[in-house]
């Protein structure tokens, strides 16, 4: 059998050819699209393909032969191989967690965590740089100068406070952090959004020592609490019982005053029965002593003494006497 070897070359350089063909071109069109791999926050990521894709809340800075040319947004854009170079800046607003030592003015060490939330300042000025352009090309580290700011700012803030008025005027002291820091970062390309104080963490004795005071405080007010409550008890059951003996008084009061026009009215009834003041007064008196012997049968009583004469004041205290002498001498 005979083999043409030279067919079988041209047949394997023509399977070759169109294979390195596709290669290459998916080589070319692979490093024509090519971007940089962006991250939030950073500057200087940049474009190295032919054509790039900008995303939405970026821009794209153009860098013509080493020099800044010009800013453009999002969307498709085609760069210019070895000329221009496109720098990838983000527009997002971006949270920073800083965490800060300071001493106050009663000579406690506290840890303050601060969250700043910033980003490029990307309004259009009317004359000057732009604020995507300082940002690009003033600052080497906007967030390690940032952080130093606020920290000389709050350590300007907090040893003229105590330990009590860094709790109480946090707020007042994130506003005036804020303020001395927003100016200087603007002049950097950078706008601060907001300040915030998240926490502030003491050291344990002093932070043991602060809950044994709180707890000691709130001790005393519900003693304080419980004897006013007590108090207001017994000023209250005063008053009641005040009110209570008065309108006692007035019923005994009118009682009496009843009783007595009921004697005036029965003396001068007996007195009309043809009887003297002295014969009528006696009367008086005997219908007073049988009413009061009914109640002490109604009451159920087993002995009653009674003067065996109603001369005088002392002659139950001589039947007493007599009484008793009798029984001695019955013993």
């Amino acid at each position: 059998m005979y083999f043409d070897f030279g067919e079988l070359t041209a047949m394997v350089m023509g399977l070759i050819v169109p294979i390195l063909f596709v290669v290459i071109v998916l080589k070319v069109v692979g490093s024509a699209i090519g971007g940089a791999t962006r991250h939030p926050g950073t500057v200087n990521d940049s474009y190295q393909g032919w054509f790039y894709v900008i995303q939405q809340q970026h821009v794209g800075v153009i860098e013509r032969l080493g020099r800044f040319y010009q800013v453009v947004g999002p969307g498709f854009h085609v760069r210019v191989p070895f000329i221009d170079r496109v720098r990838d800046v983000s527009l997002m607003t971006e949270d920073e967690h800083i965490t800060f030592d300071a001493k106050t003015e009663d000579n406690v060490t506290i840890e303050l965590d601060v969250s700043v939330q910033y980003h490029v300042d990307y309004e259009q000025p009317i004359e000057g740089p732009s604020g995507i352009y300082k940002s690009l090309y003033t600052l080497t580290d906007p967030v390690a100068q940032m952080k130093d700011y606020f920290a000389d700012a709050l350590r300007s803030q907090i040893p003229s406070r105590k330990l009590d008025e860094v709790f109480t005027e946090k707020d007042a002291i994130a506003r005036a952090i804020d303020e001395v820091v927003s100016e200087k970062m603007r002049e950097y390309g950078y706008v601060i959004v907001t300040t915030l104080i998240t926490s502030i963490k003491l050291p344990k004795d002093v932070q043991q020592s602060m809950n044994r005071i709180i707890a000691s405080k709130n001790d005393l007010e519900s003693a304080k609490n419980e004897a006013e409550a007590e108090r207001q008890k017994t000023v209250i059951a005063a008053q009641a019982k005040a009110q209570a003996m008065e309108a006692e008084g007035h019923g005994i009061a009118s009682q009496r005053l009843a009783i007595a026009q009921g004697i005036r009215e029965s003396i001068d009834v007996i007195q009309g029965a043809e009887l003297d003041a002295e014969e009528a007064n006696r009367l008086f008196e005997f219908t007073q002593w049988v009413g009061m012997m009914e109640e002490f049968a109604k009451r159920g009583a087993h002995t009653v003494v009674l003067p065996s004469e109603f001369t005088g004041n002392d002659a139950v205290l001589r039947d007493l006497l007599v009484a008793e002498e009798s029984k001695k001498a019955e013993n």
